[in-house]
């Protein structure tokens, strides 16, 4: 395997912290070749420090001379703004993107690395949700390939390769529950952030724990996996497996179900990414069998947990409908971490904005752009 320029989209987060440990530990097969950052200057400068990129980008421009005056000595080039995420991603210098951004923001840098014929390594599942038939477009024109990092992608991606000639039936997305699996609504009236922060089996950034409390992340992963595996919405199907050991399956048309399992943790879907085809040695912690010697499985509960719900439908209804859902969730979830509004409000926001929002069958970039700002405007108003 030769080695890998990579730049880390979202560096300071959960995935980027987690990337770099990665890189560490195989650095005779991938250098750092750019780092990105939004607010956490601090950490993007230990970072920089360390793996002495070619190049940084902070996005808050009020953090660039702060950012400049720590890596302009170290020879290593800063820049300021989200036109700049756009930008780094195309050097010629770059074998691969890994898109761990949060959020809508993560979009118009990955369509412009796939058109710059960039690997991607994508943890931003938001980038498919939004636009996904047009992500799916744009890499097929410049045969990039798309490698999935969350877990329960690389899962199934894992237990397809070799299969190219046999058809899926369909696949199966585990989801833990969350800290909430079996609770009721008159429970959940009442949650605190803080409550929803403590999830029992991952250890993730705050929007994403929150997206997993309420089952959005996992509805967002169901709209992500049609694009990815090209599948329809009823080939997809989502299980509860509280104890996160089975990542995800897939059935094939003979009926056999392959499995990808082992303990939850983030560095083995990220090291599989970035180093596919190989399977790279490592020392993370190994499975055993005997230390869970039950696994447990159960149907989600669609009417306490809507969002999941919304997320099917959105995918059913295709179009800016998913665009729709995913601009409405992440100003719901801003509230919720700000005390806005209750856990099940940010169900009735969404709710609110999908009924509302102007809906456009076929969309271009533009009106993906147009549905994500109006959206969001709407969604302020209902809190």
């Amino acid at each position: 395997m030769s080695k890998k320029n990579i730049a880390i989209l979202g560096s300071t987060g959960s995935i980027g912290t987690q990337a770099l440990e990665v890189i560490e530990a195989n650095s005779d097969l991938f250098q750092v070749e750019v780092l990105t950052a939004q607010n956490n200057a601090d950490l993007l400068i230990e970072q920089a420090a360390k793996f002495q990129p070619n190049a940084v980008v902070i996005t808050n421009e009020a953090l660039y001379d702060k950012v400049f005056a720590a890596l302009d000595p170290l020879n290593i080039k800063v820049y300021a703004g989200e036109k700049a995420l756009g930008g780094v991603v195309e050097s010629d210098s770059i074998h691969l993107v890994l898109t761990a951004l949060v959020g809508y923001v993560g979009l118009l840098p990955t369509i412009r690395a796939i058109k710059a014929k960039k690997q991607i390594a994508l943890a931003n599942k938001e980038t498919l949700v939004v636009a996904g038939e047009l992500i799916t477009q744009i890499a097929l024109e410049n045969r990039v390939d798309i490698l999935p990092v969350d877990s329960e992608h690389s899962a199934i991606f894992q237990c397809l390769v070799g299969e190219d000639i046999n058809p899926i039936e369909k696949i199966i997305l585990t989801a833990s529950g969350g800290p909430f699996r079996g609770k009721d609504l008159d429970f959940l009236k009442t949650v605190k952030k803080e409550q929803a922060l403590k999830h029992p089996n991952w250890d993730m950034g705050a929007k994403i724990t929150i997206d997993s409390a309420s089952l959005m992340n996992k509805g967002l992963e169901v709209i992500e996996a049609k694009w990815l595996f090209d599948l329809k919405a009823e080939q997809i199907d989502v299980i509860v497996h509280p104890q996160s050991i089975i990542h995800s399956m897939v059935q094939f048309e003979d009926g056999s179900i392959k499995a990808q399992m082992g303990l939850p943790d983030m560095k083995l879907p990220i090291q599989y990414a970035l180093g596919f085809p190989h399977r790279l040695k490592s020392d993370f912690p190994r499975f055993n069998f005997t230390d869970y010697p039950s696994l447990t499985f159960e149907k989600p509960d669609l009417d306490t947990f809507r969002n999941l719900g919304f997320a099917f439908e959105a995918l059913a209804k295709g179009g800016n409908m998913a665009c729709i859902v995913n601009a409405a969730n992440e100003i719901a979830v801003d509230a919720f971490l700000k005390d806005q509004v209750g856990f099940l409000e940010m169900s009735d926001i969404i709710e609110k904005c999908m009924n509302t929002v102007s809906f456009i069958q076929k969309p271009v970039l533009e009106d993906y752009v147009q549905t994500d700002a109006e959206t969001r405007k709407l969604a302020n108003q209902y809190i």
